[in-house]
């Protein structure tokens, strides 16, 4: 559905009333595209303190192709390297390095501010790094004009890791995602021969494809050069052909939570899996009250019981190949919980806890990572259907004031299959404008 309200915003009168009554105005996203691939401007690249890690991010700044300086009148993009922050004063060299040049940020331009895990052993550091956590929660609040401000805690053994990453969150590609806390392991990231096909010669599969946000992540897994299946319940026959045809993917028809699902999809893949994407789910909403149980079960049974058992006899059999990449679909309302849905909220928070329990050990065990995504308020048919005040409330209730596209989670989905994606593992990242409500 249209949304209305942003579309008034842009014209001349709706900045007048928005401007004179206060009222929101969101600025309109600029998602990837074939003609906008990239940001349209230079990446500024700034230091906090004395970081011995300024030439070898100076390298991995200048691979992702943008035109990296350390001056700029507009920017398209600000890097600040605090990663040598490690007490409170060291915190004013921040604020030094970004007052001068905040507002003369583009449009939709990014912040990345790159901080290293707080250290256990020294309260100082630890301090000034969490600090870092607050400072971009609340400059992504106050940024504004569709400028996003992510928080990045890099390995310094590892910096190379995080070139997938920093070339996600300076693209257009991660439009609605803001005030993230992002942190990469040291893994060493596997080749890319082709960045514009990173997941060339993978094979995806990704369940609840049929419509909605899995058809956008099997799109964008298709552009990106996977071999796709998609999964979905035989009911939906008709749509999942639709979405496969349109791809030149192949369809799965197939409730995954039966119990042979697990074999059924082993026995689709006999090459083995690269990535599989968890995306099936369903909404049964009722206050607790007034829900039978029937309802609480069938919301557990497919959202969090079928990804468990699947993953499980997947990994088991050795069907998900070395180097592989899970993701699982959790939620805001995982999160922040929502009224009248005890068992979806249950189920995403389960998935949540899924993916940081097991994360460690796939990496381990199996080569393989697990990550989850967090939609926020996504224009989706079943948003569509939410009343109008609610609606309008969900769609206001974040940083950029506007709800997200199924494709804002299927570049999230994307950047986390990547082969050089491989130090991006038990991560949850919340694709939902920088939600005003849950941590």
């Amino acid at each position: 559905m249209a949304d209305r309200y942003l579309h008034f915003t842009g014209t001349a009168p709706g900045r007048f009333l928005t401007r004179r009554l206060g009222l929101p105005h969101p600025a309109p996203l600029r998602r990837w595209s074939p003609r906008t691939p990239t940001l349209d401007g230079p990446l500024l690249h700034l230091t906090a303190g004395d970081s011995p890690l300024t030439e070898e991010l100076s390298a991995l700044l200048a691979a992702t192709g943008l035109d990296v300086t350390e001056r700029a009148e507009h920017p398209a993009g600000i890097v600040l390297d605090a990663t040598a922050v490690v007490t409170p004063g060291g915190l004013a060299g921040v604020h030094a390095a970004l007052h001068p040049v905040v507002r003369s940020l583009a449009p939709g331009g990014r912040v990345v501010v790159l901080g290293v895990r707080p250290s256990a052993d020294d309260h100082h550091q630890a301090a000034a790094q969490q600090a870092l956590e607050g400072f971009v929660r609340s400059l992504g609040k106050e940024i504004g004009r569709g400028a996003t401000v992510q928080l990045l805690r890099i390995a310094p053994e590892g910096v190379a890791g995080a070139e997938s990453t920093l070339r996600f969150l300076l693209s257009p590609r991660s439009a609605y995602l803001s005030g993230q806390v992002i942190e990469l392991t040291a893994a060493a990231p596997a080749p890319v021969a082709d960045w514009t096909a990173p997941l060339a010669g993978r094979t995806a599969l990704v369940t609840g494809a049929a419509r909605g946000i899995g058809a956008s992540v099997a799109s964008v897994l298709a552009r990106d050069g996977a071999r796709v299946i998609c999964l979905d319940v035989p009911r939906t026959g008709e749509e999942l052909a639709r979405t496969a045809d349109a791809l030149g993917a192949t369809t799965l028809p197939l409730d995954i939570t039966a119990d042979d699902a697990a074999q059924r999809i082993a026995a689709a893949v006999p090459d083995g899996l690269d990535v599989l994407v968890h995306n099936a789910g369903i909404t049964r909403d009722r206050r607790l009250a007034n829900m039978p149980a029937d309802r609480w079960a069938s919301v557990l049974d497919v959202n969090l019981d079928s990804v468990l058992r699947t993953t499980d006899a997947l990994l088991a059999a050795g069907t998900v190949n070395r180097g592989g990449r899970i993701v699982a679909t959790a939620s805001i309302a995982g999160i922040a919980g929502n009224n009248g849905q005890t068992n979806y909220a249950a189920s995403k928070a389960g998935v949540i806890g899924l993916v940081r329990a097991l994360a460690p050990r796939a990496a381990t065990d199996h080569g393989v990572t697990v990550n989850a995504v967090a939609p926020g308020f996504i224009e989706t048919k079943m948003t569509a259907a939410v009343p109008l005040l609610i609606r309008e409330a969900g769609r206001r209730m974040n940083s950029l004031g506007q709800g997200g596209l199924p494709v804002d989670v299927a570049e999230t989905t994307a950047w986390f299959a990547q082969p050089a994606s491989t130090a991006v593992n038990g991560q949850v990242v919340r694709v939902c404008g920088q939600s005003l409500l849950g941590a």
